[in-house]
């Protein structure tokens, strides 16, 4: 009596089992149409504007989303105490006999089982991810939409900024160039000056070697200034001449 009560009450989980795995494959099935009839739906509006995208339709679809969810995930919390109530009872006295079919069948519920939370969970996954990226692309059309119908007065502060930005860019621009030239005008005349100091030293050099040429110049210079000396005497003599007859 005992074994046979204890069959009775393994059939009766058995049939729970396939009853709660039959349920979960229809929910599952209308959740998966759910997410892809979602996606279509979006992809469908994406080129439309927000006055015009039915809100209410995508607000109906979240709602169906979240009772399904948790219709599936009460389903599934069922199906595994029905699983652990199975393992419980493979371990009961009086079994041994059965254990290997028992088992077997058990891994098979288990197996079931792992699948549908498996399938759950990516759809669930996909779902979300879905919406977020369309959130998320709604926001960043609703963004451009209030840029483009923003009030002429943004518009031309906007228009006077970017200008005054671009003065301020040639303004470096030129003077950066200045820069340019003038750190190339002193490097040209130093450049000049070591070429002068140069040809300074050899001409002293030479002079130095040469004490008939450095004579020779002296001399130069000497009758250099005796004939300023002469000639600026000579000026003064003829404007004194010229003041005295101007007087006369």
């Amino acid at each position: 009596m005992a074994a046979i009560g204890g069959s009775n009450y393994w059939e009766d989980l058995r049939k729970q089992a396939r009853q709660l795995e039959n349920e979960l494959d229809l929910k599952l099935v209308s959740f998966s149409k759910l997410c892809t009839s979602y996606s279509g739906s979006r992809d469908g509006r994406r080129g439309e504007t927000s006055d015009t995208t039915p809100l209410l339709n995508n607000s109906t679809q979240d709602r169906m989303f979240d009772t399904m969810s948790v219709e599936i995930e009460q389903l599934l919390a069922k199906l595994t105490a029905v699983n652990d109530k199975m393992a419980e009872y493979t371990n009961t006295p009086g079994t041994a006999s059965l254990n290997a079919a028992l088992m077997h069948t058990l891994q098979r519920h288990r197996d079931i089982l792992q699948d549908y939370t498996h399938e759950f969970h990516k759809t669930k996954g996909n779902f979300l991810a879905i919406r977020e990226r369309e959130d998320l692309l709604g926001s960043v059309r609703k963004d451009i939409e209030t840029y483009k119908s923003g009030s002429g007065v943004n518009n031309r502060r906007t228009e006077l900024f970017l200008k005054e930005h671009e003065h301020l860019r040639n303004s470096d621009r030129l003077m950066d160039d200045t820069i340019s030239i003038a750190m190339a005008t002193k490097e040209n005349m130093t450049s000049q000056r070591g070429m002068l100091k140069s040809i300074q030293s050899r001409v002293n050099t030479l002079a130095n070697r040469f004490p008939a040429i450095n004579s020779l110049i002296q001399r130069i210079n000497l009758r250099k200034r005796r004939d300023s000396l002469i000639l600026g005497a000579v000026i003064g003599v003829c404007t004194i001449l010229l003041l005295l007859y101007a007087f006369h």
